[in-house]
């Protein structure tokens, strides 16, 4: 795909209201029968506010109430929100989306919701939507990890993609990384068999510690060369692309040295 101009998700940001995009370990964030968590989550994001433009507000207005919402605990019947029975891919942290909506529009066969905090970003991405015409996206605003628990149905998806998730390169801030073993086991469950989890990241340490998590994981089998598979092998047959487009952000790593590492894992069937 050609490049596209797309903000990093190393900042999966908040605003006030809902919670993050993606938290770690979710032994953090079970929650007791009346519905408070039981312990504070470790989230994965950056706090930061933003305003909206006044053109990315009225976009928003009138189309947030048909392709956005906020993340709860109800089950999300995608069949309906879509208005058809497609495979369905999320894309955890997406950011300003405009890689989202070029993966969108190359696959016009699969339903895709993308999930983000931070509104400004998500507000880009509306207004493209509505500009382009893009009718096979929907867009969820909160927490990755609440969605995966509470609003996708076990071995529902066809395929999960996170790219550039934030590495929290500190030792300290380690725990905060979304990509945790929890975390992992938790997307297995919701993808059906023969699903596609695809991850890119341009941390080096971030990679060692994705390839170790991955690895570790029982229901996933490599597709890609990184996870011990062969992706000529599956390109042509995998339920979604392999392709990612080249966002800005990624340009400039490349520009500045920095290696691009994308994981590929299947479900086992």
């Amino acid at each position: 795909m050609d490049a596209v101009n797309d903000a990093a998700n190393h900042t999966a940001e908040s605003v006030p209201g809902p919670p993050s995009t993606a938290s770690a370990p979710l032994e953090a964030g079970r929650r007791s029968p009346t519905g408070s968590r039981l312990y504070p989550r470790v989230t994965s994001f950056r706090s930061r506010r933003g305003a909206l433009t006044p053109n990315q507000q009225q976009s928003w207005e009138r189309m947030w109430p048909k392709i956005g919402r906020e993340v709860g605990d109800e089950p999300l019947d995608a069949a309906a929100w879509f208005g058809r029975d497609a495979p369905l891919v999320i894309e955890i942290g997406c950011g300003t989306g405009t890689a989202t909506a070029a993966m969108a529009q190359a696959e016009p066969h699969l339903n895709l919701i993308g999930i983000e905090v931070y509104q400004p970003g998500l507000a880009q991405l509306v207004q493209r939507i509505e500009r382009d015409g893009i009718d096979n996206i929907r867009l969820l605003r909160g927490d990755a990890v609440d969605v995966l628990e509470h609003m996708i149905a076990k071995e529902s998806l066809t395929g999960v993609r996170v790219f550039f998730p934030d590495p929290w390169p500190k030792a300290r801030h380690h725990k905060r990384r979304l990509l945790q073993p929890a975390t992992l086991a938790l997307i297995a469950s919701r993808l059906k068999p023969g699903g596609v989890l695809h991850v890119a990241t341009d941390h080096a340490g971030y990679a060692e510690h994705i390839a170790e998590v991955g690895a570790a994981e029982p229901l996933f089998t490599g597709l890609n060369e990184t996870t011990g598979g062969v992706s000529a092998e599956h390109r042509d047959t995998a339920p979604i692309g392999f392709d990612r487009p080249i966002t800005k952000f990624e340009g400039k790593a490349h520009r500045a040295g920095s290696a691009i590492t994308e994981f590929i894992w299947g479900k086992i069937e």
